[in-house]
């Protein structure tokens, strides 16, 4: 059974430190082996020339393949990032980030996942991810 929006939302409230919940992420969609989850846009996470810092989007993946990997086993488990591995490939100006998340291997003890980050409205993604995490528990 996967998580519902709601109960992903509870995850984040529960499991994050203040500075990622200060991101605005919110639960957009999660199914079997996946989540969506919205960055809003703001200035506070702007660099030097308007444009979204880097820094926020990877913080952002790496929350949003937490819930992906939760909605995949059914539930939030203690685990932790392996490794992150992230392309930018377009500025994000004033706009909402939809991160889409497909977990794409679940183990026993391992699970990987790739995020696409893409402005909300835009067909192309302005950065890609690809997550390597332990499943602690």
């Amino acid at each position: 059974m996967t998580l519902t929006p709601a109960e992903a939302d509870k995850i984040l409230a529960d499991h994050f430190a203040p500075w990622v919940l200060a991101l605005g992420l919110t639960v957009e969609e999660t199914g079997e082996r996946h989540a969506v989850l919205r960055l809003p846009w703001s200035d506070s996470l702007a660099r030097d020339g308007g444009g979204l810092s880097g820094q926020a989007l990877m913080a952002a993946a790496d929350t949003a393949t937490v819930i992906a990997v939760s909605a995949a086993r059914g539930a939030y488990g203690p685990m932790t990032t392996v490794q992150q591995s992230t392309s930018f490939q377009r500025p994000v100006v004033g706009a909402d980030v939809l991160i889409t998340v497909r977990v794409t291997k679940l183990g026993k003890r391992m699970a990987f996942a790739d995020a696409t980050m893409t402005p909300d409205g835009a067909q192309d993604p302005a950065a890609t991810a690809s997550t390597v995490y332990a499943l602690l528990g």
